[in-house]
Formats: C-alpha cells, sequence, structure tokens
C-alpha cells in the first residue's frame, strides 16, 4: 500500500515551550540539500567536516578541534568523559541541565559524580564553586576535577567575559578544568555583542559543547576543544558514547552553515529580541512577576496557577515550578513579533477572568 508523505501540523502555530520545538532554519535545510548527492567518506573524513574544523579556527582560534555530536547530552556526556577519571567529580550549578534534565547520563552513561551547588540566579562564582572544591586526598570522596558551566544559564542569565575568567583562574589554581555547556552559546554571544571566543578560550575554558539545535540546526552539536591537553581519547569517547555520526557531513554543514557566515548571530539577535519584546508586554501586566533578568530568549514569571493552565490551552509553554507558579517563555529565531504580541494580548485576557 503506497503512503504519501504529508504536513501534519500547521505551520503557523507556534508557542513558547522551547527553542526546540522550532524547526530548522531556511538557511540550513538548504545547505544539507547542497551537502547531498554524491559519495562523500563517512564517520567525519568528508569535505564538510573538514571544512568545518577551519570555520571553527575563525571562531575559537587554531586550536580548537570540533567533534561533531548528535545532541546536547552526548555533548556534554563525551566532554565530561574525556576531562575526569573514573573517579573524578564535576562542579555545577544545582540547576544545570547537566543535573536536572539529561536524565542522569553524565553519572550514569559517563560514570561520574555531579557535586551542585545552589545558585540564586544560575550562575557559578569561585565562592560557590569552593563549597564543593576540597577533599582531592579523600578516598571516601569523588575527586573534583572539572566545573561546568552554563552560557546563558538554565535560568535566562548570561556571563560577562570577566565573570567566567574569574571562575577559570579559581579552577585551573585547584588543578581541575573548566567545561562551557553552549547549548545556548549564541543567545549569549549576541547578549554580550562579543565574539564567542571572547568569553571562551579566550578566557581559560578547556572544553565547550556547542549548541546547533536551538538556534537554528535541524539536529546536530559539537564537542570543541579549546585546549587539547584537556583531554583523552576524545574520538573513542565519542564512538562509545554512540555519538559518532556515518553521515556526519550532514552534521557538519548544519553547523558551517551556522557558523560560516552571521546566520548563528541573525538568529539569535532575533530570538533575544523576542525574548525583550515579550518581557516589555508582560511587565505591563498586572498579578504577573517577572524572576530573573531577561538576558537571552527566555523570559521566567510567576502568576496565578490558573491563568497559566487556561493559557496554556492557548499557546504552548511549562511550567518551571508549579507549585510556585512559577513559568517558562521560551523564543525561537522564528517567533515574531506577531506572535509575542498575541500572547501578551491573551495573557492579559486570562488576567481579566
Amino acid at each position: 500500500m503506497r503512503t504519501d508523505a504529508r504536513r501534519h501540523h500547521d505551520p503557523q502555530v507556534r508557542g513558547f515551550a522551547s527553542d526546540n520545538y522550532a524547526g530548522a532554519h531556511p538557511e540550513v535545510l538548504a545547505a544539507i540539500a547542497l551537502a547531498n548527492g554524491g559519495h562523500q567518506i563517512s564517520y567525519g573524513e568528508d569535505d564538510y567536516t573538514e571544512h568545518l574544523q577551519r570555520v571553527m579556527h575563525s571562531h575559537f582560534g587554531s586550536t580548537a578541534e570540533a567533534f561533531p555530536v548528535f545532541n546536547g547530552t552526548g555533548a556534554n556526556v563525551v566532554s565530561l568523559q574525556a576531562m575526569t577519571d573514573r573517579w573524578g567529580a564535576v562542579i555545577c550549578a544545582e540547576s544545570a541541565h547537566i543535573n536536572v534534565d539529561e536524565g542522569g547520563a553524565p553519572e550514569r552513561v559517563g560514570g561520574l559524580k555531579l557535586l551542585t551547588v545552589p545558585t540564586p540566579d544560575g550562575k557559578l562564582t569561585p565562592e560557590l564553586i569552593d563549597r564543593q572544591a576540597y577533599g582531592w586526598d579523600d578516598e571516601h570522596r569523588a575527586m573534583p576535577q572539572v566545573v561546568s558551566i552554563t552560557q546563558n544559564t538554565e535560568l535566562g542569565t548570561v556571563y560577562t567575559p570577566d565573570e567566567i575568567r574569574a571562575i577559570c583562574e579559581h579552577s585551573h589554581e585547584r588543578g581541575m578544568k573548566v567545561h562551557l555547556d553552549g547549548a545556548r552559546i549564541a543567545n549569549a554571544a549576541a547578549s554580550l555583542d562579543v565574539p564567542m571566543r571572547t568569553f571562551t578560550n579566550a578566557v581559560g575554558v578547556d572544553v565547550l559543547s556547542f549548541g546547533g539545535t536551538k538556534n537554528g540546526a535541524l539536529f546536530g552539536e559539537a564537542v570543541v576543544v579549546l585546549n587539547p591537553d584537556a583531554v583523552r581519547a576524545m574520538k573513542h569517547l565519542r564512538k562509545l558514547s554512540m555519538q559518532l555520526a556515518s553521515k556526519m557531513r550532514f552534521v557538519s554543514v548544519q553547523l558551517e552553515a551556522l557558523l560560516a557566515r552571521d546566520l548563528w548571530l541573525r538568529n539569535a539577535r532575533h530570538a533575544n529580541a523576542m525574548a525583550q519584546r515579550l518581557a516589555e508586554g508582560v511587565r505591563a501586566v498586572d498579578g504577573v512577576e517577572i524572576l530573573h533578568p531577561v538576558q537571552a530568549n527566555a523570559v521566567f514569571a510567576r502568576l496565578p496557577h490558573e491563568v497559566s493552565e487556561r493559557l496554556q490551552k492557548r499557546f504552548r509553554f511549562y511550567f518551571w515550578d508549579e507549585a510556585a507558579g512559577d513559568v517558562r517563555w521560551m523564543c525561537a529565531f522564528d517567533t515574531t513579533e506577531d506572535d509575542v504580541d498575541a500572547f501578551v494580548l491573551a495573557l492579559k485576557e486570562e488576567m481579566a477572568k
């Protein structure tokens, strides 16, 4: 029986649940089509992956080496495995994606221990790191070997380059390496209005999980090794962790499409601008409280629970802390001004009931 592909959703419907909900940017889809056809060597020896290395050099310096992977969890697990021993531990914020949203993969698949620290805004500091940075000679305790930070954070806040420099210097002085989860690194760079190298290799970050999916890719991220001395056996760990793509050209060409020119920055600037528009709109609504500074493409707010439930029937979004009534609204590269204005109007209507 023959079946033809057909559209199963309304392409005009967009919500505020996640930037992962957005489709792929048309320029990325065009790049995938460009890479299609003919034969290319598999497992990363193709022309597109080779060229991606040169593109990464333009952003992160000549020593940077990119290892494309399928997804963000894979990038984080491979990175942290390569930076730790079997007895090693990773210090991170309690709200970090590696702790909250990766199904225990860093610990169960990576075989390492996460040492978490509560943070008011999602950001670690040298002082907060020291709450867990001890006991290197204590055989009864997992050994702190890596500090992992997220830029921008899970709460939508952004580290300044000086804040990351202080973390790197503090960590390195104590013999620890620094990993940066950059699932939304483009949004952070757009917010700070600086090149990505300014808050990564220029300030001492050793390994970066570079995010593409939330910024317009169909799928695909990369582990970017900034300090070759910080990792071991990256190629083997990528394969062992089931993150080695046979047709890697289709991952690499997407990252190339984002990074070779300014698509990554255009997408991030637009998503950030839509979040600012959303924040400005909801600030004028009595009974709605914005919880954190809106510095990237996320708005965290608190409003009556029943209002959120009614509003969710009109627009998709998630509770962040349902007991407290906290919600998260995310903007993406394809969020429009009309989307934002319609959401704010719907919020006003539901608050008035």
